[in-house]
């Protein structure tokens, strides 16, 4: 059991950070046009983009969608485990 939870966390940290990096790579300029950016972009906008639809950027600019994606990410693999010990035990 405890394999199955270190795999769970690290992939868990594994896509947080790549959220993570995505969003601090859209404050500095041309980044996200590289080959890196590009990559991140295609794994982190799909998820992403269902809660960018239903928060809207405050002031037009400012972006919390990423947070509550973060929170949500959180959540599944908590619950993901939760599962995992009631089944496996």
């Amino acid at each position: 059991m405890s394999q199955i939870n270190s795999i769970i966390e690290i992939l868990f940290n594994i896509y947080f950070y790549m959220i993570l990096f995505y969003v601090l790579m859209s404050w500095l300029p041309n980044v996200r046009d590289n080959f890196i950016g590009e990559l991140l972009g295609k794994l982190v906008e799909p998820y992403l983009t269902p809660f960018r639809k239903i928060i809207p950027p405050l002031f037009g600019t400012i972006d919390f969608s990423p947070i509550v994606a973060l929170l949500v990410l959180e959540l599944a693999a908590n619950g993901l485990r939760s599962v995992l010990i009631y089944l496996i035990g």
